[in-house]
């Protein structure tokens, strides 16, 4: 009698138990990129998207081979915090900074052939980075391999060398664990052959699996933050303010280097990356340029420090820093991001200078701008004859702001205005006359004496 009461108890906690871990909600999503501020965003999407839904899990499917250790360390501060239980799934690699977001996380399985470790802190050649950075790493592992009770002395030996640990690695080298020595480390919770395997460790019969859908903006801000569009959307900035200055009067250079630089510091606002005062900087070289070129003539200390800014400012804009202090970024990156920036300039100005004047005299060019051919032999001039025209009234053909072109007796001719701005149609005389450029002001500023 007490044998069938024991047995009817315990089919009874079975079947409590059984229907207990059916119809568990686990909401999944990937990390199979360089750990930066796209993967960042969408983890946190994710997991905002698993609280709402109320999930019981929360998985990552990770591949990667480490990223930025600020994003990481995002990551791992969103898992140590959760409110729910968290997994991460280590489907190929788990390297530097994926090593550190496992760690904090409730669950790791590793799928066989996989591994994880080599946390140490490089620069982008691969290089071990000077012992400051190696320190802070070493704390990050640490303190969140204490946080989810695993083995803190494996946790730095993912980053120190100088750690023995003899019976997973020789001295002097880097710890990285494949997924069974992981798992008798007790590092990771198993090593499995397939997805399904985790809900089987989980003890979840019927898994109810809802996995991020990746949206259209997803998409496009993914696409846009890749340094190679980056540095194409630098070079439509250059050329549409480049062409904006040399050609006044036109329009479409302005609406072309304000679409590719909102491209440009939309996405990257929206990751945390670009931040107001970089953009101020960049917005303040090129009102520094603009100065220079249409009020202050030659080129002098207004030009070089607008390019300064607009330099600093898209490479700024590019990276992780909290004003002016790059330690938060991975080391070598603050370089990468002025190369690229650099290099996109200097190539879009070579690109002008072959391609400009072939582009400016293009057909579709001329209907964006002006109908009518300058030439010489209806009375356009490029090049200031040797008569002197000094005081000589006479009319703006054309918006001076500064430059641009007015009528003489007859003639047109390149001018400058010294006033900086002189509208088309207004009566001008000629103040200067140097090295081949008339430089004119309103003829309502003439002084009496020169009437």
């Amino acid at each position: 009698m007490l044998y069938k009461f024991t047995k009817t108890i315990l089919l009874f906690v079975f079947l409590i138990s059984s229907f207990g871990s059916q119809g568990q909600s686990i909401f999944k999503t990937e990390l199979k990129e360089d750990v930066g501020p796209n993967s960042w965003r969408i983890i946190k999407k994710s997991y905002d998207q698993a609280l709402s839904e109320k999930s019981d899990y929360f998985l990552i499917e990770m591949n990667t081979f480490g990223g930025a250790v600020n994003f990481a360390d995002s990551i791992r501060t969103l898992l140590l915090n959760s409110k729910i239980k968290t997994v991460v799934y280590i489907n190929n690699n788990a390297a530097s900074a994926g090593t550190l977001i496992s760690l904090a996380s409730d669950y790791i399985f590793m799928q066989s052939g996989a591994s994880m470790g080599a946390a140490s802190v490089v620069n982008p050649q691969g290089e071990i980075m000077p012992e400051k950075y190696q320190s802070y790493m070493r704390g990050l592992m640490r303190a969140t391999a204490e946080a989810k009770g695993r083995d803190p002395k494996i946790a730095e030996a993912f980053v120190d060398p100088a750690i023995s640990l003899p019976e997973w690695k020789a001295d002097g080298q880097i710890l990285t664990f494949t997924a069974a020595e992981a798992v008798k480390a007790n590092v990771v919770n198993a090593e499995i052959k397939k997805e399904s395997d985790i809900y089987h460790q989980l003890q979840i019969n019927v898994p109810k699996i809802t996995a991020y859908q990746k949206t259209v903006v997803d998409h496009i801000i993914g696409f846009l933050v890749n340094p190679l569009i980056s540095g194409l959307l630098i070079m439509g900035i250059i050329a549409g303010i480049y062409f904006e200055l040399q050609t006044p009067g036109i329009g479409f250079a302005m609406v072309l280097a304000i679409v590719c630089a909102a491209l440009f510091f939309a996405p990257l606002y929206l990751q945390g990356l670009a931040d107001h005062w970089e953009i101020a900087i960049f917005l303040i070289g090129v009102v520094l340029l603009a100065l220079e070129v249409f009020v202050i003539p030659g080129f002098g200390v207004a030009g070089i420090f607008g390019i300064i800014f607009v330099l600093c400012g898209l490479s700024f804009s590019m990276l992780s820093n909290d004003f002016f202090d790059f330690k938060i970024s991975k080391p070598g990156l603050l370089m990468n991001s002025f190369l690229i920036v650099i290099g996109s300039m200097v190539l879009s100005v070579v690109l002008m200078v072959i391609f400009g004047k072939n582009l400016l005299q293009s057909s579709a060019f001329k209907r964006l701008v002006l109908e009518d051919e300058q030439r010489a032999d209806t009375g356009y001039t490029s090049s200031v004859p040797k008569v002197s025209l000094l005081n000589k009234n006479g009319i703006a053909r054309t918006v001076l702001r500064p430059s641009g072109k007015i009528e003489i007796e007859g003639v047109w001719y390149d001018a400058v205005a010294l006033d900086g701005f002189v509208d088309m149609g207004e009566s001008i005389y000629v103040e200067k006359h140097e090295n081949y450029n008339l430089f004119v002001r309103k003829l309502a500023d003439k002084p009496e004496s020169l009437s």
